[in-house]
């Protein structure tokens, strides 16, 4: 009988049998150590590295998995020494490993909003599950999903086949969805904590902040100059691009989470900013850039000349300016693309857009200026306003542009405009929209103003968004000199609220985004095999009608629409991200592999049919994605030891060693008996399931372990669902942490059983 010895694990008394490894015992008493490549059914491999842990009075580090507790052992896990192993021993194995760890329209969005995750909870018609998921990033999804320029879709590889994914339009059709409910999805809150935040702005970061923060369970009041919650959403977008319905709904909900909003306030006016500090226990600044700014040129002062944001605000108020029949709109954004749609409804009869360079570098999306050249907007692009010309009653009367061409390209990388020296132009107008900048008014502070940037903007960390006063926080457009789109300033939001919550717990935080793993080699090429699908033509008022009113113009999708669109998803982020322990550490242990390169020695082969990462076996339940592989020996030591199949094995040798079916021959006809065990001990997803669902997603899911009944032998199992859709079926661990066995049947067949019940339902 194997007698029982004490060691001490990190300070800890611990009873360990003898011939029992530290990290077996480490695992027994719940002190985590990491490991890659350890499975307590198999022999010890030590492949990965990772579990090494520091014993006192012995100067080399050891393998915790592979070193026998010894009576009176001093155990350390977690010393700088030790840190700095594991960090390089994961440098090392991410040097090697390819793929991409999340699906790059993610790494896009500004808001790190998980556009393939919805995207394909859409294709599998879980609409519900797609929005929750949404607004775990996004508080105001039918309204963002309107008016963003989805910078998502520019790096959608599915451009390498046809057109990007709709990704934004889903996003809209899954918020209208919603919407059109007789009961809205509200979030549910944490339990209060008796803190309060004064949000000063009731903006997209403002409502933002207040939203999550009240997830959080901190009380949040809103304090709101405007009449209505909304900020630049609701008085700086058109009507037609973005009904006010729409805002009004999505803030209905903020509110009845508990989120208190003030309107009509002014803080420096109707409250104090001192007395807002006072009232709460911290402070959340997102007053935006509502002071439009000039472009210098003589005559600006004239009677008739308006800033853009001013004259968006004036429209939405119902007090719009009288601008005359001829405008010229000066600027090439969004700004300057909406100030001159919302003219022509207002009744000018000559609108002119004047931009210094083509229409190729306006930073306005190309949509915007299609749609307004098809409603009859004039452009007079390679123009520069050098004057503006006041009648005898001091009105605009005419503007005179400067004739540029371009030059080299400038700091942005667009191509300088420089002056054709003596040549100009003179438009007659009886009104000019300056739309070429917005400035921040710090007026609210008093003398209490924090510390302010060289153009009045507040200033503050961008990793904390702390300002230089204590408590006070910032972001969005008001802060930096950064002018956002809104759903910047909705990431700025949510990164805010979790230092401000950090905050308010007596902690101090700084965001850090996390490490993934990201390829750039793909090509056309990669995806040759896929059928070319072009997103369908947005539903679009024409041009005729849409120019004499403000109703919206774009109809967007249903959800069944929005569901069909997902289908074109090309699946490029690890479809095991979730489980993924490689990313886990490698976040854990802040690695930094691109000190040892980057020079992976497994190609995948040409093509790639499977997904962008995988070879394809014909196996009708796994995937193999060699690239991921970092040779822990796991699921060949699984596949002999435990299901005695010897499917897998290690082929080659030294760097050129790779993971295949025996003989190399295709996994289905090597043997394999699709137990699933090899899926799931991979710690990386190089092997991993064909999701039994219409569009296979990668997705964080509920766990409930259940006792099987296909069979006598009543296995435990755990189902991963996420909402109704079941996604992925797994032997349950013990109380140490390893797994049981379980059979094809278990692992694939009721999750296709389930699926084609759910199909034929017509779900």
């Amino acid at each position: 009988m194997k007698r029982n010895i004490q060691i001490k694990i990190d300070g800890i008394e611990v009873t360990a049998k003898q011939g029992e490894t530290i990290l077996a015992t480490a695992q027994k008493a719940g002190v985590f150590i990491p490991t890659l490549c350890y499975d307590g059914r198999v022999e010890i491999y030590g492949a990965c590295g990772i579990c090494v842990v520091e014993a006192e009075g012995n100067p080399k580090l050891l393998k915790a998995c592979a070193t026998e507790a010894a009576d009176g052992m001093n155990i350390l896990t977690d010393t700088p020494r030790v840190r700095e192993s594991r960090k390089t021993n994961l440098e090392l194995l991410l040097s090697n490993h390819k793929g991409d760890c999340r699906a790059p329209c993610l790494r896009a969005c500004p808001g790190h909003t998980d556009c393939q995750g919805y995207v394909g909870l859409a294709a599998n018609g879980a609409y519900d599950e797609a929005l929750k998921l949404i607004k775990e990033n996004i508080p105001l999804p039918a309204s963002i999903g309107r008016v963003c320029p989805h910078p998502c879709e520019d790096e959608c590889r599915r451009t390498l086949v046809d057109d990007a994914v709709g990704i934004a339009l889903v996003k809209r059709s899954m918020g209208d969805f919603d919407l059109a409910g007789d009961k809205p999805w509200i979030p549910t809150c944490a339990k209060k904590t008796g803190k309060s935040v004064g949000v000063i702005g009731g903006g997209p970061f403002g409502l933002s902040v207040a939203y999550f923060l009240r997830r959080m369970g901190h009380d949040a009041t809103i304090y709101e100059s405007m009449p209505a919650a909304g900020g630049m959403l609701r008085y700086g977008i058109p009507e037609y691009r973005l009904p006010k319905a729409v805002i009004d709904k999505e803030v209905a909900i903020i509110e009845k989470m508990g989120v208190r909003i003030e309107t009509g306030v002014r803080v420096g006016e109707d409250i104090s900013f001192a007395k807002i500090r006072k009232s709460h226990d911290a402070v959340s600044v997102g007053i935006g850039a509502w002071v439009s700014t000039g472009t210098g040129a003589k005559g600006e002062d004239a009677i008739g000349v308006y800033g853009g944001i001013d004259m968006l605000r004036q429209t939405v108020l119902g007090a719009p300016p009288e601008l005359g029949e001829c405008v010229a709109i000066i600027g090439g954004g969004n700004t300057a693309m909406d100030a001159c749609r919302t003219a022509i409804r207002l009744g000018a009869k000559e609108v002119y857009n004047v931009y210094r360079r083509t229409k190729n570098e306006m930073p306005a999306d190309l949509i915007e200026i299609e749609e307004a050249e098809e409603e009859g907007v004039i452009f007079k692009n390679l123009t520069n306003p050098i004057e503006i010309v006041k009648d005898k009653a001091g009105r605009v009367s005419k503007i005179i542009l400067q004739i540029m061409e371009l030059g080299e390209p400038d700091a942005s990388g667009r191509r300088s405009p420089v002056p054709v020296q003596g040549k100009t132009e003179t438009l007659t107008v009886d009104s000019v929209i300056l739309a070429i900048g917005q400035a921040v008014s710090p007026d609210i502070f008093g003398k209490a103003a924090p510390e302010l940037t060289r153009k009045k903007g507040i200033a503050y960390d961008p990793e904390t968004y702390r300002t230089s006063l204590k408590g006070v926080f910032a972001g969005g457009d008001c802060g930096n000199d950064k002018i956002s789109i809104a759903i910047e300033a909705i990431a700025d939001a949510k990164v805010a609220a979790g230092v401000i919550d950090a905050y308010l717990g007596g902690e101090d935080v700084a965001y850090k985004p996390p490490y993934l793993v990201t390829r750039d080699d793909l090509t056309e090429k990669t995806f040759e095999d896929r059928e070319r699908a072009c997103r369908p033509k947005m539903k679009l008022a024409s041009p005729k009608k849409r120019t004499k009113n403000f109703d919206e113009v774009v109809a967007g999708w249903t959800p069944e629409e929005a569901g069909k669109e997902g289908l074109r998803c090309l699946e490029c982020g690890c479809g095991d991200f979730f489980e993924c322990k490689l990313y886990e550490y490698a976040n854990l242990y802040g690695t930094q592999p691109e000190r040892f390169g980057n020079e992976v020695s497994v190609k995948d082969a040409d093509g790639l049919p499977a997904a962008p990462d995988a070879a394809d076996d014909g196996h009708p339940y796994i995937i193999r994605e060699e690239g991921k592989c970092i040779l822990c020996g796991l699921c060949v030591r699984i596949c002999e030891s435990v299901e005695g199949a010897s499917a897998l094995g290690l082929v080659g040798r030294g760097f050129n060693t790779v993971v295949k079916p025996a003989f190399e021959t295709p996994l289905s006809a090597s043997g394999c008996t699709s137990c699933g065990q090899c899926v799931s001990v991979c710690p990386t997803g190089a092997l991993r399931e064909r999701l039994a669902l219409k569009k296979s997603v990668p997705l964080a899911t509920s766990k409930k372990t259940i006792t099987c009944t296909l069979c006598p032998d009543a296995c435990k199992v755990t189902l991963e669902s996420r909402g109704g859709l079941l996604v992925k079926i797994d032997p349950a661990r013990d109380k140490n942490g390893i797994q049981g066995k379980i059979c094809m049947a278990a692992k694939f067949g009721i999750v296709d059983v389930l699926t084609q019940e759910r199909e034929k339902a017509g779900a």
